[in-house]
């Protein structure tokens, strides 16, 4: 990633109370991902103020003036904010995806261990959802076969992966490669050698799913909404499910 490094700044209100922790987090994933980014503190006093910014609520994270959200303001009241999920800090990820957007990568890699459900959806929802001149790819540490079930709920969004193949890390073009996501949640997950930005989005493994096949297909839904939510926050700069 060639990008200037990005602008990145927390609005709050006096008296809410997670600010400290939203500005711990911000300045963590910034050092990690754009080490020398300054993290700015933008206290917003008045509502008319509010107004003017478009103030979302206390604390909202902005990075090169988008919020991390995605999301546009009504009217810019003094109010402590609430995040998608219920909490009052953004989670993790939703900030990483923000700062790698800004980054304007180039080569995204997904991993997992058998490279058979997670990291191909991900592959196929990024492919999907990514500009030009991106490549994708996904692989994991020990390949097996694309899960039928990953097959059908994509198709069920538009997103052909039928041709797919499991593949093994040894296979990406690593100088290509400019960010990595882990997806592996109760494995070890693989090893990337490259030099690359890397992240990690611990998912459940469907694949692992009992029961009938409804209820393997619902979780492999469940594993497609999160995925395709959070690689649309990197890609696009919204989170949002699919259709």
């Amino acid at each position: 990633m060639t990008a200037a490094a990005p602008r990145i700044e927390v609005l709050v209100f006096t008296g809410c109370p997670h600010v400290e922790a939203t500005l711990d987090l911000v300045r963590g994933v910034a050092q990690r991902l754009a080490p020398g980014t300054t993290v700015a503190r933008r206290e917003v006093a008045t509502t008319e103020e509010a107004a003017e910014v478009g103030f979302l609520g206390s604390p909202s994270v902005r990075v090169d003036g988008v919020d991390v959200e995605g999301r546009r303001a009504s009217r810019g009241a003094l109010s402590c904010r609430i995040y998608a999920g219920g909490g009052g800090v953004p989670p993790e990820w939703m900030v990483e995806a923000s700062v790698l957007r800004a980054l304007k990568p180039r080569g995204l890699l997904f991993l997992c261990v058998a490279n058979s459900a997670r990291s191909q959806m991900a592959e196929g929802i990024a492919r999907a959802l990514a500009p030009s001149g991106t490549a994708v790819w996904s692989a994991g540490s020990h390949p097996t076969q694309v899960r039928p079930e990953a097959i059908a709920v994509l198709a069920e969004v538009g997103i052909d992966i039928s041709g797919y193949r499991a593949k093994a890390v040894a296979e990406v073009p690593a100088a290509a490669v400019d960010v990595v996501v882990t997806l592996c949640a109760e494995e070890e997950c693989p090893l990337f050698l490259g030099n690359a930005r890397r992240v990690h989005w611990g998912l459940p493994d469907p694949a692992a799913a009992t029961g009938s096949a409804v209820d393997r297909l619902t979780a492999f839904r469940a594993t497609r909404d999160e995925l395709y939510g959070r690689i649309a926050a990197l890609l696009v700069g919204k989170p949002r499910p699919p259709g």
